[in-house]
């Protein structure tokens, strides 16, 4: 009897030995796939609108017969273009937003660039908001939004994120919802776009439907809404996004990373690979970031700016930037180089007296709407 024991005791024990070899062997191998597929972002050598940007003195001396010196960038230095679609009104990239994360001192700053900003292109309308579609969309007008940001802000963005609405809504509800203050009381009815927007003013816990009616929100049903037009809704939304990231940097969503970039990956058209997505999430929920040094800011500029428009036979509205103050926002918090950015090369659009337009560059491309 005790030999039979003795030998059913150790059937159970191979029997268990086997099954943690197995779960060891399982483990390796997950953590192998890890590592082999989630990594961090390779960035391209991306040119920059600035000749010598990224170049110490020495190096733009010795530069001769067009060759230049590789530029220099700051370490695990990431730079996004985010670009949120109104699908259901026009495709238009309503939503822009600069973001620089620098993973070696936990980082994250953003910039929004208003809609109504003009930039210097050949057509009547010039509003940044418009480029996309005026491209043709897709990779085109992916590349003419660069393009058009780039000039901006003197160099180009690592990688690119065309988000659709319905990505805010599902990562929103991925996370339990969102607690949010609401500012205003939001009753707007579009049926042509089967939009209707009903959320009350104060403290809540928005679903992923709330969240996207509350960024999509301008002005109610009897016309009123925010006093300072795109301004006061952009302001709306750096609020709700830094509640989002909030929530998302909780350690209790660790084990939603991979939803979270899955839900990213379906939602958006980007240049990221998946395993970049849950490496960059890896970054700043293990990493530290923190609320502390996660900030929001508006590009600079004149708000009040107009130019007449043939198309409309009226005047539109524009956002002019202010030259110097972005840069200066730009330095100190964007730009990926180890040597200053400087004007040269930004294409800075303003309005003359006689309400013909100029552009840092001295060429307006619009030729109709030039000086003299």
């Amino acid at each position: 009897m005790q030999k039979k024991q003795h030998s059913k005791r150790f059937k159970v024990l191979r029997v268990l030995i086997i099954i943690a070899l197995a779960l060891v062997v399982l483990a390796v191998a997950a953590v192998a796939v890890h590592q082999a597929l989630v990594k961090a972002p390779v960035v391209s050598d991306q040119p920059s609108v600035n000749q010598n940007a990224g170049k110490s003195d020495e190096d733009s001396a010795g530069d001769t017969d067009g060759e230049s010196s590789a530029v220099t960038r700051k370490e695990n230095f990431y730079t996004f273009l985010i670009l949120g679609r109104d699908t259901g009104g026009g495709g238009n990239t309503d939503t822009i937003l600069l973001a620089a994360y620098d993973v070696a001192n936990q980082v994250l700053n953003v910039m929004s660039i208003p809609r109504d900003t003009m930039v210097n292109i050949p057509y009547d309308i010039k509003k940044i908001n418009a480029v996309y579609n005026y491209a043709g969309g897709g990779d085109e007008g992916i590349e003419a939004v660069y393009t058009e940001v780039s000039e901006l802000v003197g160099f180009v963005p690592d990688f690119s994120v065309v988000v659709e609405w319905e990505a805010v809504g599902e990562l929103v509800d991925a996370i339990g919802g969102v607690w949010f203050d609401m500012p205003y009381n939001m009753y707007y009815d579009d049926p042509t776009q089967d939009l209707h927007i009903y959320v009350s003013k104060g403290y809540q816990l928005l679903d992923g439907d709330a969240a996207m009616d509350v960024i999509r929100w301008r002005q109610n049903n009897d016309g009123t809404g925010y006093s300072n037009g795109d301004i006061g809704r952009i302001a709306t939304q750096q609020v709700f996004l830094q509640a989002v990231v909030e929530q998302c940097l909780q350690i209790q969503n660790v084990t939603k990373i991979q939803e979270f970039a899955e839900i990213f990956e379906e939602n958006v058209t980007t240049d990221l690979t998946l395993g970049n997505l849950v490496w960059l999430a890896e970054q700043a929920i293990f990493g530290g970031l923190t609320m502390d040094n996660v900030n929001f800011t508006t590009m600079p500029g004149n708000y009040n700016g107009s130019a007449w428009s043939r198309s409309y036979q009226t005047y539109l509205s524009y956002v002019l930037p202010d030259a110097e103050e972005l840069l200066a926002i730009i330095n100190e918090s964007f730009n990926p180089y180890t040597v200053d950015l400087t004007t040269e090369g930004l294409d800075i659009m303003s309005v003359n007296a006689d309400g013909t337009l100029s552009s840092t560059t001295g060429v307006v491309e619009d030729s109709a709407a030039a000086s003299g």
